[in-house]
C-alpha cells in the first residue's frame, strides 16, 4: 500500500469519526422529537429526515454542490459573510456525509426512545425529576443499545460512501480523496492490484461491522 492510500485511509477515518460524533448530536434531538411528538409534522420530518435512504447519493450530491456553489442560496450567503465555500474541501465532505447518513443515526436512535415507553419517565417525573434530569438519568441509560447501533451504521455509512462525496469533494489527493473514491482512481488507471487492496479491505471491514451488529442484537435477546 502506497503513500496515497495511507492518506484515504486516514482521511476516510477522519471524516467518519467527525461525521459520527456530529451525527450523535444532530440526530439524537430529532430523534427524541420523533418518538414523542404527537404533532402533524412529524410525517414531512420523518420523510425528510430517511430522504437519502432512498434518494441517489449523485442527486443529493448535485443539490448540494448546487446550494453551496457561487451561485446558490447558501453559496452566496457564505461570500456575503466572508466564509469560505464548502464544495471541494473537507468541511463540504462532512456537511454531505452528515446529511448521507443523517437517517442511519436518527431511526435507530428513535426505535430505542420509542421502546422505552412512557412509563420510566412517569416514574421519574414523580420522583420530582425534571425533563431534563429524566432525559440525562433515564433514557439516554436506556436508549444505550440504540446509540451504539447509530454510532456503527453512522461510522460504517461514512466510509462506503461514494457519489455524494464524489460530486461534493470532487477528488483531490490529501484533501477529499476518501478511500471510496482513492478505489475509483485506480480503477480508472488501471490498477487494479492497488484497488485489490483497498476494495479487499473494505470488504473485511464491511464484514466485521455486520459481525458486531448481529452479534449485539443477539446478545441483547439473550439477556431479555
Amino acid at each position: 500500500m502506497d503513500n496515497s492510500s495511507l492518506i484515504a485511509v486516514w482521511l476516510t477515518c477522519k471524516l467518519a469519526t467527525l461525521t459520527t460524533v456530529l451525527l450523535l448530536l444532530v440526530g439524537t434531538p430529532i430523534a427524541w422529537w420523533l418518538a414523542n411528538t404527537r404533532s402533524r409534522l412529524k410525517g414531512p420530518v420523518g420523510a425528510v429526515v430517511s430522504l437519502p435512504l432512498v434518494l441517489p447519493p449523485t442527486v443529493l450530491g448535485f443539490y448540494l454542490l448546487l446550494s453551496f456553489g457561487p451561485h446558490g442560496f447558501i453559496g452566496q450567503t457564505m461570500d456575503a459573510l466572508h466564509l469560505q465555500r464548502l464544495p471541494f474541501t473537507f468541511a463540504g465532505l462532512v456537511v454531505a456525509s452528515v446529511l448521507y447518513s443523517l437517517p442511519f443515526v436518527v431511526q435507530p436512535i428513535q426505535n430505542a426512545f420509542e421502546a422505552i415507553g412512557k412509563r420510566p419517565l412517569e416514574v421519574a417525573a414523580s420522583l420530582r425529576a425534571s425533563p431534563c434530569d429524566a432525559f440525562f438519568s433515564v433514557a439516554l441509560p436506556l436508549a444505550r443499545p440504540g446509540f451504539v447501533t447509530a454510532a456503527i451504521l453512522g461510522f460504517a455509512h461514512t466510509v462506503g460512501e461514494f457519489g455524494v462525496v464524489l460530486m461534493m469533494g470532487g477528488n483531490i489527493p490529501g484533501k477529499t480523496q476518501v478511500l471510496s473514491v482513492k478505489i475509483f482512481d485506480y480503477v480508472e488507471k488501471g490498477e487494479y492490484a492497488q484497488a485489490h487492496w483497498l476494495a479487499g479491505g473494505m470488504v473485511f471491514f464491511s464484514f466485521v461491522v455486520l459481525l458486531l451488529l448481529y452479534g449485539g442484537r443477539r446478545r441483547a435477546g439473550w439477556s431479555r
